[in-house]
């Protein structure tokens, strides 16, 4: 069965003909080296160009990264070879390399060395501490050394392609090489080495039309891939993925799979030939270069293969390597703030057969399965046995531990606890995806349908696009997730089972009343779990929040895209995982998701029973839960915040609380908005008091007039005098008839 692989081209820019390309370890930046004898730098964030070096009049055939010195070094047809600081745009260095056309460069991943390969048939090392001088020069090829390239598992040997044929692997040390090996019958163009633990492999390129798979410790080819309709001219093993990826002079990429050698996928993207790929280690991009400019695509989605149970024990697949790790090591003596990386110590728990493309443990734990390559494989977590396989585009646990696979688009099986095939169903539509959970969901594209695990009846057809379904424990609640938004349904089961029971019919659509819509909420999920009532979800602006009631709070602000694991409530810690296996926690407490729970059910008693168990500081983000559900009395009794608490009382109305509050704040915005509060409830004195503690004249001068209190406006205007109101002064001198005062007034200002 195939990969699936979910292909997204995240940059296209047109150009002159590149000839190599590479990627920035850190920054989003793309290196891309030009037929017209210059190297620029491309954003694929912003798709904007950031720097450009004009190199020379004549191609420059390959320029590389440098980044830990941020440097730039290129290779070009006028035999030289320069060194940029791409910061400053500063020419580092100039130096003749080679008697002929520099068609490679590649740079040592840790020491201060860089390799050239040339026309003159000739590779040369040089020493960058040693102010750039050749230290090594290779011979042995007699034709042009396209490509150099350094084994990353034995970085002191490296591999060399040439028009003669050949491929050759060398040591840093010595300038003869190791051995040849010799199968092409056309010049080589580009060879790659794997990266991955397993196998001692690399990949070459040739113009006659294939791609060669070798293992270099028997010296041996392991396959040929045949497929291109013209010189094959770049290779590389996928970092990430077990992928092959080849790109010919016919114009297309072509990807295969590198356990099996399948062809997986042809991509085509109208840029005429291709002449180089461009690829990092822990990324799953891929840098396309071509006659008419650079193609970007990401491969796969970079979410992590984890999962774990309720224990704390998580396992994840890295490649084919399965380890596990376990929260509970952590001790209670460490102290890991919320969102800092626990420091777990990495058990190798086994490998697997398949390539790992999803990880789940089935509901109590017993049990891991395997999803990839258009299969599964069922383990136990502890010893990691296989208990169980088969074919499976998709797999999907109940609640009980029976499971269901997807063989495809019309044929669902269902197997028993025991492993043992139980139905067989053929729906009537075309079934894109499959749910595990209290119900068995099928999805097309336009919607979803439950059934039941037991006799596989419909249960419901709701009419929308899910990409993912969350059921709570309790079995009554779910969440279906859909591109744009989510929502909150609840399953009524005792309203099912008496009609199912009854003998009631059962049409296209399912049983009417089986699912009521509590609530939606217009935001996209990254991934959710359920605890209790609370729905805990990260959504795709890298909030982790949670949802009780159709009331949302925000926990935190991730700082890079997370994962959600699970819960564990002895810890009241909710656990995330990065694309990097850094796994972090955040608290999230117990008490506080049960205190909302039963406030929304409307038990008050136990609610308040619970609220003692719950931290001082976390009573206002109860009172905001309790004001949201208007339930403002009992929000002031529990808010803590003097701000917060002002506010409530003015709500309410009850100036004697929001009084005493401003008394303790001693705030001139609280005292002038309590002024007013009391000037509608009819307390004048209250509000004159509020109004001299506000210094708010004008208020006063419309209190004191509108009463007509000729001894207040006297004051005002001594008040409004001293504080260089003149405005204010003049209408209270005005008013009293001191218009001798007034003009006095007029005359000092």
């Amino acid at each position: 069965m195939p990969l699936r692989l979910d292909i997204k081209r995240k940059l296209a820019q047109r150009s002159e003909r590149v000839k190599s390309a590479d990627l920035h370890p850190t920054e989003p930046w793309i290196l891309s080296s030009l037929y017209s004898g210059s190297v620029c730098i491309w954003n694929y964030q912003t798709q904007t160009m950031v720097k450009s070096f004009e190199v020379t009049e004549l191609p420059v055939r390959s320029a590389k990264f440098i980044a830990r010195k941020q440097w730039v070094v290129a290779g070009a047809d006028d035999m030289f070879i320069r060194v940029y600081n791409y910061n400053t745009m500063d020419k580092v260095k100039v130096f003749e390399a080679h008697t002929d056309y520099i068609r490679c460069v590649a740079v040592h991943p840790t020491q201060p060395f860089v390799l050239s390969s040339s026309d003159d048939m000739l590779i040369k090392l040089w020493d960058w501490d040693k102010g750039w001088a050749c230290t090594h020069i290779f011979e042995g090829h007699s034709h042009y050394v396209m490509q150099v390239t350094f084994n990353p598992k034995d970085t002191n040997t490296f591999a060399s392609a040439s028009l003669d044929r050949t491929i050759k692997i060398w040591s840093i040390g010595s300038p003869d090489p190791n051995f040849t090996l010799d199968g092409h019958s056309k010049g080589v163009n580009c060879v790659d080495y794997f990266t991955g633990g397993d196998r001692p492999f690399l990949i070459t390129g040739s113009d006659d039309q294939t791609a060669k798979v070798w293992d270099y410790q028997t010296k041996s080819c392991v396959q040929t891939l045949e497929g291109h309709a013209h010189n094959v001219s770049a290779v590389c093993f996928h970092p990430e993925l077990p992928i092959i990826i080849t790109g010919s002079e016919d114009g297309t990429v072509r990807l295969w799979h590198s356990t099996t050698y399948r062809l997986e996928n042809t991509l085509n993207y109208g840029l005429e030939r291709v002449w180089a790929l461009g690829y990092m280690k822990g990324s799953r991009r891929i840098v396309i270069g071509y006659d008419e400019g650079t193609i970007m695509i990401k491969i796969g989605r970079e979410v992590p293969v984890a999962s774990m149970d309720n224990s704390g024990k998580i396992i994840w697949a890295k490649h084919n390597e399965i380890q596990t790790v376990n929260i509970k090591t952590v001790g209670a003596g460490n102290e890991i703030a919320d969102g800092e990386r626990l420091p777990l110590a990495v058990k190798e728990l086994g490998s697997c057969d398949l390539y790992p493309q999803n990880l789940r443990h089935n509901p109590n734990g017993r049990f891991v399965v395997v999803c990839g390559d258009g299969e599964y494989i069922i383990y136990t977590a502890l010893a990691w046995r296989n208990r169980s396989f088969g074919s499976a585009l998709e797999f999907a646990w109940s609640s009980d531990g029976e499971y269901a696979v997807r063989e495809s688009t019309s044929r669902i099986k269902i197997y028993s606890k025991n492993f043992q095939e139980r139905k067989s169903i053929r729906p009537t539509f075309s079934v894109e995806r499959v749910f595990g959970g209290v119900l068995l969901a099928m999805c097309t594209n336009d919607f979803i349908c439950f059934y039941d695990w037991a006799d596989c009846r419909l249960i419901r057809r709701i009419d929308v696009n899910v990409k993912n379904l969350y059921w709570a424990d309790s079995g009554d609640l779910v969440t279906v997730a859909s591109d744009t938004s989510f929502y909150i349904l609840k399953y009524n089961r005792d309203v099912v089972s008496s009609h199912l029971d009854g003998g009631g019919s059962v049409g296209e659509e399912g049983v009417e009343d089986a699912f009521e819509l509590l609530h939606e909420i217009n935001e996209r999920i990254r991934t959710g779990l359920w605890v209790g009532d609370c729905f805990i979800y990260n959504n795709s602006s890298s909030r982790l929040n949670y949802c009780v009631g159709g009331e949302v709070t925000t926990l935190f602000h991730l700082d890079r895209p997370m994962y959600l694991l699970g819960y564990l409530a002895n810890q009241s810690r909710v656990y995330l995982i990065d694309k990097q296996f850094n796994v972090v926690g955040y608290t999230l407490l117990l008490s506080l998701i049960e205190y909302k729970t039963l406030v929304l059910r409307g038990d008050f008693d136990r609610a308040n029973d619970i609220l003692p168990s719950i931290p001082k500081e976390q009573y206002d983000s109860v009172a905001h839960f309790l004001e949201s559900r208007g339930m403002l009395e009992e929000a002031l009794e529990i808010a803590t915040d003097s701000n917060y608490r002002f506010d409530l009382a003015v709500q309410l109305g009850r100036v004697d609380d929001a009084k005493a509050i401003a008394l303790e704040v001693q705030s001139e915005s609280k005292w002038k908005q309590l002024g007013e509060l009391a000037i509608s409830t009819g307390k004048l004195e209250m509000a004159e008091e509020c109004l001299l503690h506000a210094l708010d004249l004008s208020g006063l001068l419309l209190l004191y007039s509108s009463i007509g209190d000729a001894e207040g406006i006297t004051k005002l205007a001594s008040m409004a005098k001293e504080q260089g109101k003149n405005n204010v002064a003049f209408l209270c001198l005005f008013m009293l008839g001191k218009l001798e005062e007034c003009l006095q007034l007029l005359i000092e200002r």
